[in-house]
């Protein structure tokens, strides 16, 4: 597994955390205290903005789960990959995007910039 894969890894980790202490310990585990999220809903920076963001996200979506959609490519400190957000009774994936992450010399993502490639009608 790649520093890239590991990072990515923590990153779903923190949102999918199922409660409020996963998601703290987990946002700490993936970012750094500084760290930026930026996508067309969000642009927030630290730990706990960025748990506010996936809080939202996580009670927008109740019972759906983030995934990795496709491999994580990566280069220097950055890596990209796509994800989709899943119903969890279903399987579908009304939700996907991709993002763009700068990794920290420790590891953990410092920035991410998202993007949003399909979303539920209005």
């Amino acid at each position: 597994m790649t520093a890239y894969d590991d990072a990515v890894q923590r990153y779903f980790a923190a949102w999918n955390a199922a409660t409020p202490e996963e998601l703290e310990k987990a946002v700490a585990a993936a970012f750094t205290e500084d760290a930026t999220y930026t996508d067309p809903l969000a642009d927030v920076q630290g730990h706990e903005a960025l748990a506010a963001a996936i809080s939202g996200a996580q009670q927008q979506f109740p019972g759906f789960a983030f995934r990795q959609d496709g491999a994580v490519d990566g280069h220097h400190s950055l890596a990209r990959f796509g994800w989709e957000l899943v119903a969890g009774a279903d399987g579908s994936a009304p939700v996907a995007g991709s993002d763009v992450v700068t990794l920290a010399a420790d590891g953990r993502i410092s920035s991410v910039s998202g993007f949003l490639d399909r979303v539920p009608a209005s």
